[in-house]
């Protein structure tokens, strides 16, 4: 089944509405806010990384208010444990029996602040909720709630008290975004709406988790050509066997690119993708997974800079 003009109609309007409320707080970041709603319609999880001050709590709050479902936030420390995240059971001295007290990980939109300063055995209680949708605790599997979605902040590595994300925890990511400087304009206006308020403060749900659900069944019936599905092999397995990369994308990372593909596509109201959604989302979706060898990286070569060069390399199917 192909997505129908009305389904594409109902993407474009919601998203719009989605990326208004979080330029209203947000300023001059329009191809990072739309990259975090092609994850949220795709069905993926987003980290955001930079360094402090950039606004990276602010683009997470403002897209988790943005939509009316169960929000928590989890601050991210080196003393939290993985029961904090996921839950623990508690004797009841009443009824004498275990029950579970779910943690930070019970809701549609968790916020995970600085998630890199936490430890590895913290981080590591995450891989089960963000890939299989559901926790275990004590041989007990608990599901968690339909949408889900983790939005992760951290501070770039080299800083004081953090701990690099383990690869299977990144790789679980479907894209990454860097805030980056604002322009002087945008700085300027930000300091004349933010210096008197919290802006977050006004901001209103303009969408709820069952239209976010449509939205999402809708990206789902996107078409994808079997030529398409080959360029997206062919990107991921460049990427394989370069002596650049001593890591290359997994398969799980070729499923992420095509689906944040169908939903790049959606929001720009096609029923179909076409090789450009690949490229556009392949640095977002691919270059976290990815480690430069020893020598690329003495020579100071970038992810960035060879995922682009593999993705140019790689012919286009035609028509």
């Amino acid at each position: 089944m192909t997505a129908v003009a009305g389904d594409l109609d109902a993407v474009g309007r919601v998203a719009n509405r989605i990326r208004d409320n979080i330029e209203a707080v947000i300023e001059g970041k329009t191809d990072v806010v739309r990259t975090a709603i092609t994850v949220l319609l795709a069905q993926g999880h987003l980290l955001i990384e930079d360094v402090p001050g950039v606004g990276k709590t602010m683009l997470s709050k403002a897209l988790a208010r943005s939509v009316d479902a169960t929000v928590r936030r989890i601050q991210f420390t080196p003393d939290l444990l993985p029961s904090d995240v996921t839950g623990v059971s508690v004797f009841n001295q009443e009824t004498r029996e275990f029950e579970f007290r779910p943690g930070g990980v019970f809701a549609n939109i968790v916020v995970g602040d600085e998630i890199n300063r936490a430890s590895p055995k913290t981080q590591s209680a995450l891989l089960e909720c963000m890939e299989e949708q559901q926790v275990t605790v004590d041989n007990t599997t608990y599901p968690l709630h339909t949408p889900f979605m983790v939005v992760a902040t951290q501070n770039p590595i080299e800083m004081e008290g953090t701990y690099a994300l383990p690869e299977a925890q990144r790789d679980r990511f479907m894209a990454r975004v860097s805030m980056g400087y604002p322009v002087p304009a945008a700085e300027i206006a930000m300091l004349v709406a933010h210096a008197g308020a919290a802006p977050l403060d006004d901001l209103e749900p303009v969408t709820d988790t069952g239209e976010i659900a449509k939205l999402i069944a809708a990206v789902n019936t996107v078409h994808t050509a079997d030529a398409v599905l080959r360029h997206a092999v062919a990107i991921t397995t460049a990427t394989r066997s370069t002596p650049e990369l001593t890591l290359g994308a997994s398969p799980r990372a070729t499923l992420h690119l095509v689906r944040a593909a169908k939903a790049s596509a959606a929001l720009s109201g096609r029923g179909y993708v076409i090789p450009d959604d690949l490229t556009a989302m392949a640095g977002p979706v691919l270059a976290h997974r990815l480690m430069p060898s020893v020598e690329a990286a003495m020579t100071g070569r970038t992810v960035e800079a060879i995922l682009a060069e593999i993705v140019a390399a790689v012919p286009v199917p035609g028509p």
